[in-house]
């Protein structure tokens, strides 16, 4: 940095910055300042799609909400389905789980002896 005074002590009109000295600084300083601002809209870019990915990621974890609702209300009448089946007779329960392992087991049998 270079003052430069005139006569009595006064500085220039450039306030004591030689030309060149001054244009270095403010051209370090646009190009400082462009480097900013590109960074600063790359910033800008990138949060504007942050939230437009979580907008959709809340909008999918809400229709999952509602899947898992009526997901959870069919499994309830299932299971009280499955409540009153086992209040009915026991006995006719117990034929049927006996008719179906039988018809399971000639199944495998059969499966294994066509190999």
């Amino acid at each position: 940095l270079t003052l430069v005074f005139i006569g009595d002590g006064a500085p220039t009109g450039n306030y004591g910055y030689t030309n060149s000295g001054y244009s270095v600084y403010e051209e370090e300083n646009e190009r400082l300042t462009e480097s900013l601002r590109t960074k600063v809209s790359a910033i800008k870019s990138l949060s504007i799609e942050i939230g437009t990915e979580v907008k959709n990621q809340n909008k999918m974890l809400s229709e999952m909400d509602n899947d898992f609702d009526s997901t959870g209300g069919i499994l309830g009448a299932t299971m009280g389905r499955l409540r009153t089946l086992s209040r009915g007779s026991q006995t006719k329960l117990l034929c049927y789980m006996m008719l179906f392992a039988l018809f399971v087991f000639f199944v495998i049998y059969w499966i294994i002896k066509l190999r």
